[in-house]
């Protein structure tokens, strides 16, 4: 008998989920921030989506979330803020208004969002 390859045969499929959680933290401005000043609102400045004080700001998972700034209802440009996960004296969102741009007015409102992703998968084999 002349010699033959023997490989396995098997059969896979794999459904991968996305899970994201939504978090929203909200900071109304006290006082006008110039042009050329940077805004830093510490942790416990925010309110929660539920309208609770903030405690902490979540730590960003590597690769698996991202936060947007909205300003009065306007989503910003990356860059322009700087976020810092923590507790209260830690956590914070540092906005540096650009030089020579508007300044942002005191009760102005101020949105950061924090998007994070729980993925999984679940492969089953068959043969």
């Amino acid at each position: 008998m002349a010699l033959q390859l023997i490989k396995l045969f098997v059969s896979a499929s794999t459904s991968t989920d996305a899970v994201p959680t939504d978090t929203r933290f909200f900071y109304i401005t006290t006082a006008e921030t110039a042009a050329g000043a940077t805004l830093t609102i510490d942790a416990a400045s925010f309110l929660q989506d539920d309208g609770n004080p903030a405690t902490e700001l979540p730590a960003l998972a590597a690769n698996n979330s991202y936060y947007n700034v909205y300003i009065n209802g306007v989503l910003q440009m990356e860059g322009i803020a700087t976020y810092t996960p923590g507790a209260t004296g830690v956590g914070s969102l540092a906005i540096n208004v650009p030089a020579g741009g508007d300044p942002i007015p005191a009760n102005t409102p101020i949105v950061l969002e924090i998007v994070q992703f729980a993925p999984s998968s679940t492969t089953t084999v068959t043969t």
